[in-house]
């Protein structure tokens, strides 16, 4: 058991996308943000850094608690997961894609209140839910290259497919 364990603070950029996929799992994936600050002495002030974008993936009851929670672009967040590093091809080119397979996903109270609704646990994942989860992490990749362009997927009822995406709209991220 050596995961290579991450926090992210940030904020959601791009609207969280759930399913339930075919075996009954529940299933958000969702682009989160992070800028850094820094304290440029020269100039007395701080200024922002290049942001970095992730995709997060959460699992069975925390992906429906955030479904319940109403989770929406722009949200101040704390995420807290397994660090997974994903090669994939784009333009003949082998590229990588930093994912978050997350064990926690919270509101960043320094922002903002929130509350706390207690709920029931479920069962695990299946080798094919990992590879439907793989999948719907590879969309935000051919969304662009911060990942922040809003999808949105129609899935056939019991099929568990979701290959057909909407026209993608361009959206700013919000910090």
């Amino acid at each position: 058991m050596n995961d290579a364990l991450i926090t992210v603070i940030g904020f959601v950029a791009a609207e969280p996308h759930f399913e339930v996929l075919s075996s009954g799992t529940s299933l958000m994936s969702l682009r989160i943000g992070s800028t850094p600050r820094r304290f440029d002495r020269d100039l007395g002030q701080w200024r922002d850094e290049d942001p970095m974008f992730l995709t997060v993936t959460c699992w069975r009851s925390l992906a429906t608690n955030l479904q319940e929670s109403d989770l929406k672009r722009g949200d101040p967040v704390i995420v807290t997961g397994r660090l997974r590093i994903r090669e994939y091809a784009k333009d003949g080119q082998m590229r990588f894609s930093a994912q978050i397979e997350a064990t926690t996903v919270g509101h960043d109270l320094s922002r903002g209140v929130a509350r706390l609704q207690r709920s029931q646990r479920s069962s695990i994942n299946l080798s094919e839910d990992r590879r439907q989860a793989d999948d719907l992490a590879d969309r935000w990749l051919a969304a662009g290259a911060d990942g922040a362009e809003e999808f949105t997927t129609q899935v056939a009822e019991g099929s568990g497919d979701a290959d057909e995406a909407a026209e993608p709209t361009e959206i700013r991220a919000v910090a």
